[in-house]
């Protein structure tokens, strides 16, 4: 795992929240939480992720999904795909997850984060409040879904460094949970999401 964090500037100190995470996740009545959800291109990462958003949201509960090609349009904008601009790209994006956990919001981080120890840095900088999730769609499922025809254009070379064609994917070893949507309905992938939150007491607080 390459440590490439970039150099702290000496003058630059952490400022304390003043309302504190306690007192925040008291106010939303659940604990602050990211979802890691990991799998390939076309996978069914962002579709099971606004799903299970809209029913916490429906419920009351502070909930949001961050695509991380969305933060691309923005705070990633300008990185490519080579190895260091991947590597920088998950870093922002979890740097970002974990100051949403901190503001007692439940967040659904969809990223393909394609090798173990880019996830498992991930879990290292959020701490316990990550959770990782494996959408273990199949690469010819994925493929034969296509659509944005990503991997055709993968499969002739007009993409490269395409995670699952030129580029490796590597499989969670430890995720907490693992979904297979290709022999599951979206609704049952729903929730056993939705069991697997309440199983870690996310969606409530303890009892006094």
């Amino acid at each position: 795992m390459p440590d490439d964090s970039p150099a702290l500037a000496p003058n630059i100190a952490w400022q304390v929240d003043g309302v504190g995470r306690a007192r925040r996740e008291a106010i939303a009545g659940h604990r602050g939480a990211v979802v890691w959800l990991t799998g390939l291109s076309g996978s069914g990462k962002t579709t099971i992720a606004r799903a299970v958003d809209q029913i916490l949201v429906e419920r009351g509960i502070r909930s949001y999904v961050l695509d991380s090609e969305n933060i691309r349009h923005g705070l990633s904008r300008g990185l490519g795909f080579s190895l260091d601009d991947r590597v920088e790209h998950i870093r922002r994006v979890t740097e970002v997850a974990k100051l949403f956990a901190d503001s007692a919001t439940i967040l659904f981080v969809a990223a393909i984060s394609p090798y173990r120890w880019m996830r498992r840095r991930a879990r290292d900088i959020i701490g316990g409040d990550f959770l990782e999730i494996h959408v273990a769609t199949p690469l010819e499922v994925c493929e034969a879904r296509d659509p944005r025809g990503l991997y055709r254009r993968a499969r002739a070379g007009e993409i490269a460094d395409f995670t699952g064609v030129s580029a490796p994917y590597e499989e969670p070893v430890d995720a907490e949970l693992v979904l297979h949507p290709e022999s599951e309905s979206l609704e049952q992938s729903v929730g056993k999401v939705l069991d697997f939150l309440d199983s870690f007491n996310i969606l409530r607080l303890p009892m006094p």
